[in-house]
């Protein structure tokens, strides 16, 4: 039983390192390729970025504040493909769809509103399922 144990908690530890280390690779990658693309908008104190394969798909809400100028930024690792996103309304309805490829799109809301962006990277006929960071970001004008 002990020996088990053992095995579990080295397993755990394992995990958490390799946790670490990928979180710590998508902060890099963030920072070298995403940031840049802000260019005169400035970002929010919100990190937001996955390490995702292909088929996944994950969503991210975030408050937009009426009047302000924004720059949504979605930023993946070449080996994911093309990262499809997209802004949606409160009750699910499509605003904008990136279908020209584009990382980023700049917008203005005219209210205070709860907007959710949606990933999703296309499936891969790789034998080796690639890894990557895809990150979001928001940034604002003043």
């Amino acid at each position: 039983m002990k020996a088990e144990m053992k095995y579990t908690i080295l397993f755990l530890a394992s995990f958490a390192f390799f946790a670490a280390e990928a979180s710590s690779q998508c902060r890099a990658f963030t920072k070298r390729n995403c940031l840049p693309i802000m260019e005169d908008y400035t970002q929010n104190d919100n990190y937001n970025a996955a390490v995702l394969i292909p088929g996944d798909a994950a969503e991210l809400d975030m408050a937009f504040y009426g009047g302000v100028d924004y720059r949504v930024v979605v930023c993946s690792h070449p080996v994911l493909g093309a990262v499809e996103f997209g802004l949606y309304d409160s009750e699910g309805n499509s605003l904008w769809m990136n279908s020209d490829g584009s990382d980023h799109v700049d917008l203005k809301v005219e209210t205070t509103q709860q907007l959710s962006i949606r990933v999703s990277v296309p499936m891969s006929d790789a034998a080796l399922i690639p890894e990557g960071c895809v990150s979001i970001m928001l940034g604002s004008k003043d």
